[in-house]
């Protein structure tokens, strides 16, 4: 790989004009494509398989006026101080704003709260649903505007009015915050490299590949169902990962040109070496990604997907284009300092030694660091996004604020209880089962049932006392669910917002450990390709699980008990989203994988060398560290800078990450590594020799390029480690 890749470097190098040209003809392609061909995203989780999808199902093919799958709104009125929504004015308006609204081409019903007695027991709060005949991604922008425009003529005649559920989604939107990472990262590579033009390449390329990927991800809502969060979620790793692998090439390129290379033959050294490096990272960040078809989730699918695809149009970047821009830039791109590589491979080595100095302790001292920093997350609990997570000035946050104040948490939780069985049976059943229903815990109120005209489905209405994200009502769910069999000739389901939300996480949180295992199962495979070890690979893997573990205990911290709230902007705590932790270990473990590379094939390189365990770890991290502090800087500004977004499930991801990369690169990576490598000593290089003959050798750190390049006689000897 790494001949081919020189190859490939130098190609890249000499014919740049050309380079340059495909990847631009790229660009205008995503751009186009995403103009013309864009669709919705949605926010609608549905897995097929889960009770409460059997139940849509169902409702879709017996009671299809009830449009089980349209997307459903709920619009709250609040009367001003001192009067009462049951005053004859009030009254008119709400009747006459909602005559209107029922007038839109998509909606399917309209309650209205008056006769529904939807009117809290002041008179002061109301409640009306609107149900629409398609899903909340097939709304035309004329039914959300009527909606809106519904909630306006409200407010006109002097009432509160805010419209919650699925129906009027606001979509997370790419704003100013990645643009602070960007600045930070900026200044880190003109720290790293001492050069303008050095530090814009990286920044160039990255800004490039995040242009095509979110071009082509939106292009692509043309014709799948992708959640509003697919593009962020590219933007992030997408960004993160070009300015990194970019900075390996150019740092790279930069000290062959300082070792007296010709500027193609630098180009293709570097992309040879680091760049096999970076195809090796890319992949297992893409692997991780594309495995969540494990999951058995679609729309995490994806997502996974969708950002495997916009790193490797990093990693394509990284390997073509900037060679290309290395020739553009010529003689600009100068070699890297020798005094400033010194100094800075002087402070690496000083941190090596302290800390082999010391291993036992420092070791000792680390994992107890992240096991405490771990702990919280024993009480991880799990949750899909509902009204109560928006942001505070959105009005899905403000109905279900109201909603909560005039009638009690539970009302923003309707469960939707489908009783089938036979005509003329499904009467005295639905009874039966109201009455069992009414006898359950957390149980507010429950609706009287609707029939359909085979008369054999009824539709009930359970309103919880309990919040959609309460673990009480997922007991009362569950309790529901445990009545079916219970009466006679009629099976029992339950579905709707809050129960298809609850299913989700609980499907989710079942796959973690069978996805963690997968994820494990390739690190240990792949550096036991890449070190040609046993214990290396098993060392990672274990550094890998502590970083996860101690970033869902500062996930659950924050975001769940409520610590640094106020400090990071967390205004509302609850459950982790449920697909948080599953995306945050397929993402960490590629970027931990990337760290473990570039500092550990360095010491690998220099024991095989010749020098001792010892001087190995000393010298391969005190060459490595530079590059690695940057890279890890880079990116846990790239993602802090997410955390000033005012969606949760946004700032959620990009704190999750930033400190993931925060423990696995310092904590894990520069402190864990040397320690244990020190105490492992030639063992850490031991591999069986049968299971050598049967792994193949994919020279990641370009060992056998550089005997090609710089030893071309075919009978020189290989390197064999040094002796005990």
């Amino acid at each position: 790989m790494a001949s081919f890749l020189y190859r490939l470097g130098r190609f890249a190098y000499r014919r740049r004009w050309l380079v340059a040209g495909l990847w631009v003809a790229v660009l205008i392609a995503a751009l186009a494509g995403a103009a013309t061909l864009s669709g919705p995203t949605s926010d609608a989780f549905r897995i097929p398989g889960t009770q409460s999808q059997k139940a849509i199902d169902l409702l879709q093919e017996r009671f299809p006026q009830a449009s089980a799958d349209g997307a459903t709104a709920r619009l709250v009125f609040a009367a001003p101080e001192g009067q009462q929504l049951t005053s004859t004015a009030n009254r008119g308006a709400i009747e006459q704003v909602l005559s209107e609204l029922k007038q839109s081409s998509q909606i399917a019903s309209v309650t209205d709260p008056f006769a529904s007695g939807a009117i809290n027991e002041a008179g002061t709060v109301g409640l009306a649903q609107a149900t629409y005949k398609v899903p909340s991604a097939e709304l035309t922008d004329q039914s959300r505007a009527a909606l809106t425009s519904a909630a306006d003529d409200a407010r006109a005649a002097g009432l509160t009015a805010e419209i919650g559920g699925d129906a009027l989604q606001i979509q997370p939107e790419q704003g100013a915050t990645e643009i602070i990472g960007v600045a930070v990262a900026a200044v880190v590579l003109v720290i790293t490299f001492g050069s303008l033009i050095a530090a814009g390449l990286p920044l160039l390329t990255a800004l490039l590949g995040i242009a095509i990927g979110i071009g082509a991800i939106t292009a692509a809502t043309g014709f799948v169902d992708m959640s509003s969060t697919t593009p962020i979620l590219a933007l992030m790793l997408g960004l993160a990962v070009a300015i990194d692998y970019a900075l390996f090439i150019v740092s790279r390129y930069r000290h062959e040109l300082t070792a007296g290379r010709e500027r193609e033959e630098a180009a293709g050294r570097a992309v040879g070496t680091a760049g096999s490096a970076v195809v090796f990272a890319g992949l297992t960040v893409m692997i991780a990604l594309a495995a969540l078809w494990v999951v058995g989730v679609p729309f995490l699918t994806q997502m996974g997907l969708a950002a495997a695809g916009t790193v490797a149009v990093a990693v394509l970047i990284a390997l073509t284009l900037l060679p290309a821009l290395l020739g553009f830039a010529g003689r600009r791109i100068k070699p890297a300092p020798v005094r400033a590589h010194q100094k800075t491979a002087a402070f690496g080595t000083r941190w090596a030694r302290a800390v082999t100095r010391r291993p036992v302790a420092v070791l000792v001292v680390a994992v107890l660091a992240l096991g405490a920093v771990a702990l919280p997350a024993l009480d991880l609990r799990l949750g899909m996004p509902d009204d109560s997570t928006a942001a505070p000035d959105t009005t899905q946050r403000k109905a279900y604020d109201l909603v909560s104040q005039g009638f009690g948490q539970g009302f923003n939780a309707p469960l939707t209880v489908v009783v089938d069985g036979k005509a003329g049976q499904v009467r005295a059943a639905a009874d039966e089962v109201t009455q069992e229903i009414q006898g359950l815990a957390d149980v507010s109120a429950v609706t009287p049932a609707t029939y359909n005209q085979a008369g054999d489905t009824a539709v009930l209405t359970v309103i919880p006392k309990s919040g959609p994200s309460d673990s009480a009502t997922k007991d009362l769910v569950r309790a529901i669910r445990q009545l079916d069999g219970t009466v006679a000739g009629a099976t029992i389901g339950v579905t709707g917002l809050t129960a298809i939300n609850i299913d989700m996480s609980t499907k989710l949180g079942d796959a973690l450990l069978p996805y963690l295992a997968v994820v494990v199962g390739l690190a240990l495979f792949l550096l036991m390709l890449v070190f040609r070890s046993i214990l290396v690979p098993i060392k990672a893997a274990v550094g890998f699980l502590l970083s996860i573990a101690a970033t869902f205990g500062a996930v659950v911290a924050v975001f769940q008990w409520g610590w640094a709230a106020d400090l990071l902007g967390v205004d509302h705590t609850g459950p982790i989203i449920s697909f948080l932790p599953i995306f945050l270990i397929g993402i960490v473990f590629g970027l931990a994988m990337d760290y473990q590379v570039f500092l550990v094939t360095r010491m690998r390189e220099d024991y095989v060398h010749g020098a001792t365990p010892h001087e190995a770890v000393v010298s391969g991290f005190g060459h490595g560290a530079r590059v690695v502090t940057a890279a890890a800087i880079i990116m846990i500004s790239v993602f802090a800078g997410f955390i000033l977004s005012p969606e949760s499930i946004v700032k959620s991801i990009g704190f999750a990450l930033g400190v993931a990369v925060l423990f696995d690169a310092i904590v894990v990576r520069m402190t864990i590594v040397p320690a244990v490598m020190t105490l492992l000593g030639k063992a850490a290089w031991w591999l069986p020799r049968w299971l050598d003959k049967l792994l193949p050798n994919v020279d990641v750190e370009g060992e056998k390029l550089r005997h090609k390049l710089d030893d071309p006689q075919p009978d020189t000897p290989a390197l064999q480690p040094a002796p005990a």
